[in-house]
């Protein structure tokens, strides 16, 4: 293969800038080899995607007014790109630190997000100190054990556990069939339904059904995404000998294609990016704005994003003239 492939040889590690390594593990890719500023050049750079995605989302917040919670969780995405960026370039336990529990801080921002919604004060208000009380205890506890392993199953505990209810809320709150006790409430006060409101009421119908539609396809592909990244890493991990052999074997820069981490970060960024997304319209649709905001995602390897509709804007400039007025 390394015979017609055009290549460079990778460089024999010799120590870096950030030596000694002090991280409690280690990943496939070695250290040093392409520069003496990056332990592991690839897992480094991969996370700019986490840097691009979360400026796409905060700008999209602040342009499209959805709620704080999911600004707040973009900032708490692009510090999980910025820590594992300082993690991989430096293997230094104090950025490990950042990298991995700045992944439990967004959970728990998404958990929040997801169970604090059309609650008390007092219910948002428990579930906040109980989040902050969940997370400081990960931390303390993930810092004497020193296993990457329960980080690991800490953070797949909570993801699981903020996707079910999110999708159970989504089907509950939007599926037609699902909402018909709402149905036999209105008609029970009220005799009869004239031809215009059941237009109106069948309509909204078949629009919740196609925006579900569509979320269940972003629920697939983002988490279809996320779990491949998974898979490649766990062969990372599984045959990390061979694979070094392998890229040594076609050289750069073919080689990277080959870093299974650096794969994860890419798929599971961007499965990441599209849970967030997904939770913005989600939000708005629970709030009863389906008119007001659409999806748009034009292509199916482009960014989704959650803008306002035309005439949502056209109401908010009139409203705004109004008050000028």
């Amino acid at each position: 293969m390394s015979s017609w492939l055009p290549s460079i040889a990778y460089g024999n590690p010799a120590g870096g800038y950030w030596d000694p390594v002090t991280s409690t593990i280690n990943w496939c890719e070695e250290d040093y080899y392409a520069t003496p500023y990056a332990a592991e050049i690839v897992n480094t750079l991969t996370n700019l995607l986490f840097v691009f995605f979360a400026y796409r989302g905060i700008q999209s917040c602040r342009n499209h007014g959805h709620d704080t919670i999911f600004l707040v969780s973009f900032i708490g995405y692009l510090l999980v790109g910025t820590g594992s960026f300082l993690f991989h370039a430096t293997l230094k336990y104090p950025m490990q630190l950042v990298d991995e529990l700045s992944m439990i801080y967004t959970t728990c921002l998404m958990c929040y997000a997801t169970f604090s919604y059309s609650r008390s004060r007092l219910f948002s208000l428990c579930l906040a100190l109980f989040l902050l009380s969940l997370a400081i205890f990960i931390t303390l506890y993930y810092h004497y054990l020193q296993d990457p392993a329960f980080h690991q199953n800490a953070y797949a505990i909570l993801t699981a556990v903020v996707l079910t209810r999110s999708m159970y809320v989504m089907e509950l709150n939007l599926r037609p069939r699902l909402k018909q006790s709402e149905s036999e409430y209105k008609l029970l006060h009220k005799r009869s339904m004239t031809a215009d409101e059941k237009l109106v009421s069948q309509g909204e119908d078949r629009r919740d059904r196609k925006i579900l539609g569509t979320m269940w396809l972003m629920i697939g592909f983002g988490l279809t995404t996320f779990l491949g990244g998974f898979f490649i890493w766990s062969l990372d991990n599984v045959y990390c000998s061979k694979l070094r052999v392998w890229r040594r074997h076609i050289g750069l820069p073919w080689g990277v294609l080959l870093e299974g981490h650096g794969w994860w970060h890419l798929m599971t960024g961007t499965g990441a990016y599209f849970y967030i997304t997904w939770g913005i319209w989600l939000r708005h649709c629970l709030n009863g704005r389906q008119d007001e905001y659409d999806l748009s995602w034009p292509r199916f390897w482009s960014l989704p994003e959650v803008v306002q509709t035309k005439s949502a804007n056209g109401s908010a400039r009139h409203d705004l003239s109004k008050k000028k007025t």
